[in-house]
């Protein structure tokens, strides 16, 4: 099992890996120290975090991936005025990679601290890393190098849902079938010494394998859960990372904000799931849901926001500084001074005997490339009639042979948006029932017959499908704040009746909520955007009251 290496025009692209000039240099020396070092000299190892960032002046440094059984190769070399790293050290994840001097060589250290007040200061040069990094990143998902190994068959769900998390968080893996060998022609399972009952199974470094983990068990190894520490107390906690949430996070911490994010999933929400989303203002060709997602992340992390993924919350309550004391699902306490609710939604189900045997066994709720990969070539049923179902029906047209598309109403157009209407209309693969519902799922193992009728005629249909995707809209996920504050008769936050007139503050001082989740959002991407960016204004004049009451209450005592 050959790990591909770059291509020639992947290492030679100039965004990708770009040569700085004596000026840039020059500035990169303001934050670090030059140093002398041997040959094979270790920079850095697979695992570490809080990495240093390397300027070759002269020599060069060697990146080395590891295939799935410890064996190492030459992925590509730094020669002079090239620069070390790619997104896990601008967001402090555990790398993945090794790094050695390949001669005697002079490089330009940076701190992995003064790293990032470099950023924060020199915006040419951090746009330059920050745009090499997104490209070197995109490299090594397009070509599962480095990352990890997640080992198991396509027909488990579980492999499927730890897929589906790697690729929303952007982490690179390579998928390993039980049935490959490895380079030397043994089978992947005999060279790890494990069982088809042990799987799937992630190896995440030589020596470490983690058989079937939770997203939260998986999130930490990879790094994506923060270190909190009691003292420090954040200005903003923002719950969830859909549009909404990440629009906040980019408001709050690039307008000096201590900010932290809760994700109990991945980052996008339901929106990071859309496999193109072409009403989005500034995106004439379209944008994924979760390249959004991506890009919103990183540029929050810029501003210095951080990112707990996989990490729900539990318990929200007021302390007796009347702070907000967050209890996370391990029972780790965050505290901050403001709070906002973004949690977004969950997924609605279909009220069919037997549905939940098929969940992650032939029924899905996103069509992204994973599943399109899983379902090409044969006939798919999508249920719903927004923009959700809309988009994955065109989408999956391009490499099934046939979607049956099943929508309650008489029409599409009160619910989607007209541009997919036309697409849908105009697509040969695509078939509309109105008036429908799914009414029998069957099958052994996994998904192998869908059966649906027509309400008003009561006319049956059974297709042999094993792919069904369910887009009927979502329920509030707001459990969590039951008892907290006001939900309306549907479970959302309802917002806007304070005396100040604040439409985005509950009836708790300083706890707001934007977007999907609150009662009285229009649930769009665009506004949930635009909500998560508009509340910052509201927060300030809050913490500028709250410290100026904790200042005069310090002075009196």
């Amino acid at each position: 099992m050959e790990i591909e290496r770059l291509s020639d025009s992947e290492r030679n692209d100039e965004q990708a890996f770009p040569k700085l000039s004596d000026e840039q240099i020059n500035s990169i020396r303001a934050f670090g120290k030059e140093v002398e070092l041997p040959a094979e000299t270790c920079l850095f190892k697979r695992g570490d975090k809080n990495t240093d960032f390397f300027v070759v002046l002269r020599g060069a440094i060697g990146i080395f991936s590891t295939n799935c059984h410890g064996g190492k190769q030459l992925l590509v070399t730094h020669e002079p005025r090239s620069f070390t790293g790619e997104l896990s050290f601008f967001n402090n994840q555990k790398i993945f990679a090794d790094g050695y001097t390949s001669t005697p060589s002079r490089l330009l250290r940076v701190h992995w601290r003064d790293f990032r007040r470099m950023l924060m200061v020199e915006s040419d040069l951090a746009t330059l890393i920050l745009r090499a990094f997104i490209r070197r990143r995109l490299a090594l998902i397009d070509h599962s190098i480095f990352g990890v190994f997640l080992i198991g068959p396509a027909e488990l769900p579980d492999t499927l849902r730890i897929h589906q998390f790697l690729i929303r968080v952007g982490f690179p893996h390579t998928w390993v079938r039980p049935e490959d060998k490895g380079d030397d022609g043994r089978p992947i399972l005999e060279i790890l010494s494990l069982q088809l009952s042990d799987l799937p199974v992630v190896r995440v470094s030589e020596g470490r394998l983690l058989k079937n983990p939770s997203l939260t068990e998986l999130a930490s190894e990879l790094g994506f859960l923060e270190e909190f520490t009691e003292e420090r107390t954040f200005d903003v906690a923002v719950v969830g990372a859909g549009p909404a949430g990440l629009a906040a996070a980019v408001g709050a911490a690039s307008e000096g904000l201590d900010t932290i994010v809760f994700e109990a999933g991945a980052p996008g929400g339901q929106a990071g799931t859309s496999s193109r989303i072409e009403n989005y203002l500034g995106f004439p060709h379209g944008i994924s849901g979760q390249e959004l997602a991506s890009l919103a992340q990183i540029q929050a992390e810029k501003f210095g926001a951080r990112f707990a993924v996989a990490t729900p919350v539990a318990v929200v309550r007021r302390n007796k500084n009347q702070e907000f004391e967050i209890t996370l699902s391990d029972g780790k306490i965050v505290r901050s001074r403001t709070m906002i609710v973004a949690s977004g939604a969950t997924y609605r189900k279909l009220d069919v005997p037997g549905y939940q045997r098929f969940e992650g066994r032939g029924i899905h709720y996103a069509a992204t490339p994973m599943e399109a990969q899983l379902c090409k070539g044969e006939e798919v049923v999508v249920v719903g009639g927004g923009n959700s179902a809309g988009q994955a029906a065109v989408y999956l047209s391009q490499t099934v042979t046939k979607v049956h598309m099943l929508v309650r109403s008489r029409s599409l157009s009160s619910t989607m948006s007209n541009y997919l209407i036309q697409r849908i209309q105009a697509s040969p693969k695509i078939q509309v029932y109105y008036e429908t519902e799914v009414t029998t799922l069957s099958g052994q193992r996994i998904l192998e017959q869908v059966e649906w009728t027509c309400t008003s005629t009561r006319q049956c249909s059974k297709k042999p499908v094993r792919t069904l995707f369910v887009m009927i809209g979502a329920n509030p996920n707001t459990d969590w704040l039951k008892g907290c504050i006001t939900l309306n008769e549907k479970g959302f936050v309802v917002t806007g009746k304070t005396k100040a007139g604040n439409p985005y503050e509950t009836e708790e001082p300083g706890l707001f909520a934007v977007g999907d989740v609150r009662a009285d959002s229009v649930k769009r991407v665009a506004s949930a955007v635009g909500e998560g960016a508009v509340v910052i204004s509201w927060i300030h004049p809050y913490l500028a009251e709250f410290r100026a009451k904790r200042e005069g209450e310090s002075r009196a005592a």
